[in-house]
């Protein structure tokens, strides 16, 4: 079971959901930088559960604790080690999750992979709660990254049929990264947002869930960042992002919109703006070649609808080998699209910075 990632910055992630407790080791973190823990706070509060309706009611306050490598808020460039506790469990609610698998959950492939040794309490490793770490890592890798003059934001471009605001690609400030990231449920437009809560709340009522699209860009990128064929900018984030449970889909700039476009609809044309070179759109997402282009990174990821839904589902029971109808208990999120906004954003900040070491 690999949990690492990071060429020269490399982050492990250890714990299952219904452990003692999850966390992570950072090695390669940089010495000498002053961490300011109350944005730490903030990002692990924004993807903590039980903070909202749209989420779910299990409460855990996410709280971690540094072992290593900080000294008075100041990294020490010794491996950095961090634990959260595990501190609202309810187990005996995942008893008949043994035999019988939750649909679209790696309750089966990893039944048959570990040879009935995984954990399923909570999905185990497997769980969205895996993210926690990430996100306090990624965290860390913002504040480095601004320092530097570079800004990470995003926000809920779309959940279910409702849309919100879409980021100019070639026009992005970093004071709307800022503020979208000081939100708990991030959106550009208030009115989306209303519209967007409704529709949760009408899921949850149904016992079933919904999915989106959070849209994330990173502004202040300088030139050159990454490379050809196997180390592009694209691979990287992805790989990492594609590490969130709930991640289908990610494209960079227009995506799969290209599909519909001609070259010179496509092309984004050069000019020269205030003595340098520039560019006129931002189709491609600020990524030309695997190489940062010098406009900002814009990409999208598509979340599922969380699978863990109350209403019955046909399922087998992998003993009996016969057809069952399976009824989920617990306590889980109508819609994860809210709680992965900062998930989205720590693994996108984290990637980047490892790709700048």
């Amino acid at each position: 079971m690999s949990s690492e990632f990071g060429n020269k910055l490399k982050l492990s992630i250890f714990g299952e959901s219904h452990g003692k407790a999850i966390g992570c080791v950072i090695d390669g973190f940089p010495a000498g930088v002053k961490l300011d823990m109350d944005k730490v706070y903030m990002d692990m509060s924004r993807r903590a559960p039980g903070k909202d309706k749209s989420a779910t009611p299990r409460l855990e306050k996410d709280i971690p604790h540094i072992l290593s490598g900080v000294i008075d808020d100041v990294t020490t460039g010794a491996p950095l080690a961090m634990v959260i506790e595990n501190t609202n469990t309810k187990s005996g609610d995942y008893s008949n999750l043994m035999t019988i698998p939750r649909p679209s959950h790696s309750d089966y492939p990893a039944y048959v992979k570990y040879e009935g040794c995984n954990d399923v309490r909570g999905g185990g490793h497997f769980s969205g709660r895996l993210t926690a770490p990430l996100v306090f890592a990624g965290a860390l890798a913002k504040q480095v990254l601004k320092a530097k003059g570079i800004t990470v934001g995003a926000h809920i471009a779309k959940i279910g049929s409702v849309q919100d605001n879409m980021f100019d690609k070639n026009n992005i400030s970093a004071q709307l990264l800022d503020d979208l990231s000081s939100m708990p449920f991030a959106t550009i437009s208030p009115a989306s947002q209303e519209k967007m809560r409704a529709l949760i709340e009408t899921a949850r009522l149904e016992q079933d869930s919904v999915g989106g699209i959070i849209e994330c860009a990173v502004t202040g990128l300088p030139v050159g960042i990454g490379a050809n064929i196997f180390s592009t900018v694209e691979s990287h984030l992805s790989s990492i992002l594609f590490g969130i449970p709930a991640v289908k889909g990610i494209q960079f700039g227009a995506g799969f919109d290209f599909a519909d476009m001609t070259g010179s609809q496509a092309n984004d044309a050069y000019c020269i703006k205030d003595g340098d070179v520039s560019l006129l759109s931002n189709n491609n997402g600020g990524v030309l070649g695997g190489m940062t282009s010098g406009a900002p990174l814009v990409l999208s990821v598509a979340i599922k609808p969380t699978p863990s839904i109350s209403q019955p589902q046909k399922s087998v029971n992998l003993q009996t080998m016969e057809e069952e109808v399976l009824i989920i208990k617990g306590r889980h999120d109508p819609c994860i699209v809210p709680r992965a906004v900062p998930v989205v954003e720590c693994a996108v900040a984290f990637a980047l910075l490892d790709m700048m070491m």
